[in-house]
């Protein structure tokens, strides 16, 4: 099993609910919000952020518009609907669930049974 695989697995999973925390906090363009993900060490690439977020636009979780920047082209704002913030409340309680579950398995050291190999017989 590759760790490098099921790490970047993980991560995908939960960009979806990472997006909307940064917009929790505020508007957000996406390269601002790429680079809070990599602060945050989830490290994602703009082919992988873009779809996301026209997923999320689409399913009234999010919303944007676009404004004029003093360096460059207009930069397109995303802010985060009503709706995604009642989603993201669900998402929140989901990864409360989640996270106690893991805390408490790792809580919890294993115990470990010696198997004590069993005497053989030899027939006569």
């Amino acid at each position: 099993m590759n760790i490098d695989n099921l790490k970047s697995q993980m991560r995908k999973g939960m960009l979806e609910f990472c997006v909307l925390l940064i917009l929790r906090r505020g508007d957000a363009y996406a390269s601002e919000m790429i680079a809070r993900l990599k602060e945050a060490h989830l490290i994602v690439m703009e082919g992988t952020l873009y779809p996301l977020l026209t997923r999320l636009k689409n399913d009234g979780l999010l919303a944007y518009r676009w404004e004029e920047s003093l360096q460059g082209p207009p930069r397109k704002y995303y802010s985060i609907t009503p709706l995604g913030l009642e989603f993201l409340g669900q998402l929140q309680a989901s990864w409360d669930e989640i996270s106690n579950s893991v805390n408490l398995l790792l809580a919890n050291p294993p115990i470990i049974t010696p198997i004590t190999p069993k005497p053989l017989r030899l027939k006569d």
